[in-house]
């Protein structure tokens, strides 16, 4: 059994670096180069210890995205819904539930959003750019009316998912791998994966072919918000003190991660595995960033160029497939 799962992680893990092309790993390449020669202390096991804890959140958060934008949708609420649920892990904790309590309720929070989403923009047919940025000012409101103030977090086990280690690797570096290994491995294999890419295709030839596509809007939408309400969790009990504007502006990053990783903005094309790489190439290039002392804002700039540049790529890629 141990053996049939690795080899089919081996198979879709060759083929999806088939299909994405050289072009992302020439990039994490050159980053790794540049700053490990800019940067001595670059390369040390600490430092991609930071670079995996940082990524986590952003990870999850793009993985959610990709789904929606594969099967031709678009969430801009994943910050606000993080942000929600990272109160909500907060309040429970507060009240003396177990962390147990404190991690799956903010996920089924983050998922009900998620598919209030998907209702707005399958069954009453809202934008999905103007449906979910609704939601995310929305949400982020509620969060401040709610809670005006920071909610500190106690509970030491609860913390530990936040800054625990196993053989030195942080366990939330743990959860992203395995995360993006079990949606890979399930995109191919069930209806979830198939009927993701044939909306994103084709939306109309997927009702006419009797696909409730609306419905599955709903299990898409739920899923990215379902992550996004894991990802709020994580970041709860990694910085210990939450506050309604946590996460603020991570939609700018997701965005860029899931874009640069291959995932067009049309639907019906992208990897799973592009994303993760895309979500790497963010995180390293934030890390060395700091590491090299170069001021905050700049970050800011470097990932807006590379959104504009994944977005840029994507169009021209895109007109040359329609030329052929």
């Amino acid at each position: 059994m141990l053996t049939v799962s690795l080899t089919s992680i081996k198979k879709v893990i060759s083929k999806s670096i088939i299909e994405i092309g050289p072009g992302l790993f020439i990039i994490l390449l050159i980053e790794i180069i540049y700053f490990s020669v800019m940067s001595e202390y670059f390369l040390s096991w600490q430092n991609f210890n930071n670079i995996f804890r940082a990524s986590t959140i952003i990870g999850i958060m793009a993985l959610g995205q990709t789904i929606v934008m594969i099967s031709g949708g678009f969430d801009l609420s994943v910050g606000s819904i993080s942000a929600a649920t990272a109160l909500s892990s907060a309040w429970i904790l507060q009240e003396g539930f177990g962390y147990v309590y404190g991690v799956l309720i903010p996920i089924i929070i983050g998922g009900v959003l998620g598919v209030l989403n998907g209702v707005l923009v399958g069954y009453f047919k809202i934008n999905p750019l103007i449906a979910t940025l609704g939601m995310m000012s929305i949400i982020r409101g509620l969060g401040y009316i709610f809670s005006d103030i920071a909610v500190r977090i106690q509970n030491q086990n609860f913390l530990n998912i936040g800054s625990g280690q196993i053989f030195s690797i942080p366990y939330i570096a743990l959860i992203l791998v395995f995360l993006f290994i079990a949606v890979g491995l399930t995109i191919p294999k069930f209806s979830f994966g198939r009927y993701m890419y044939a909306i994103g295709s084709n939306e109309r030839a997927c009702v006419l072919a009797g696909v409730r596509v609306n419905r599955w809007k709903l299990v898409f939408y739920g899923s990215c918000g379902a992550l996004a309400g894991l990802a709020g969790v994580i970041t709860a009990a990694r910085v210990a003190v939450v506050s309604p504007q946590i996460n603020i502006g991570t939609e700018l990053v997701v965005f860029s991660a899931v874009i640069l990783g291959g995932t067009t903005l049309s639907g019906g094309r992208g990897k799973i595995l592009g994303t993760f790489i895309g979500v790497i190439i963010v995180a390293i290039l934030n890390n060395g960033l700091i590491m090299l002392s170069i001021p905050t804002y700049y970050k800011y700039v470097s990932t807006g160029i590379i959104l504009l540049v994944a977005v840029m790529y994507d169009e021209w890629n895109r007109t040359e497939v329609a030329k052929r």
